[in-house]
């Protein structure tokens, strides 16, 4: 076990999140736009954390799971959080470059 392994999801986590993927999850980037145009997952869409709010009644109405994720999981976990306290179906992905290294897993 490494010392940093913590700070990834577990294996169960993972495949949760695979799951939703296969399910057709939306894929939503909480970074600022200049962040997300850095890089991002393959069909991510963005809606920066502190625009959430105003775009819930959006994403509600898209009733499909919704993976949120960031650079590192502290944004999507707050995203996570404030959508679930809303009802929504969700899970914070983590930094959005082990979202998309399991979306290039399956294929």
């Amino acid at each position: 076990m490494g010392i940093f392994n913590f700070l990834r999801p577990n294996n169960s986590e993972n495949q949760d999140l695979i799951s939703m993927m296969k399910e057709g999850a939306v894929i939503i980037d909480v970074r600022t736009p200049s962040e997300f145009q850095m890089g991002h997952a393959n069909g991510a869409k963005n809606y920066p954390l502190q625009t959430l709010p105003a775009h819930l009644q959006e994403i509600l109405s898209m009733e499909k799971p919704i993976i949120f994720c960031c650079a590192s999981g502290n944004r999507s976990g707050q995203a996570t959080r404030m959508a679930k306290k809303q009802g929504l179906t969700c899970e914070n992905g983590g930094g959005w470059k082990s979202v998309q290294q399991m979306l290039d897993r399956m294929g």
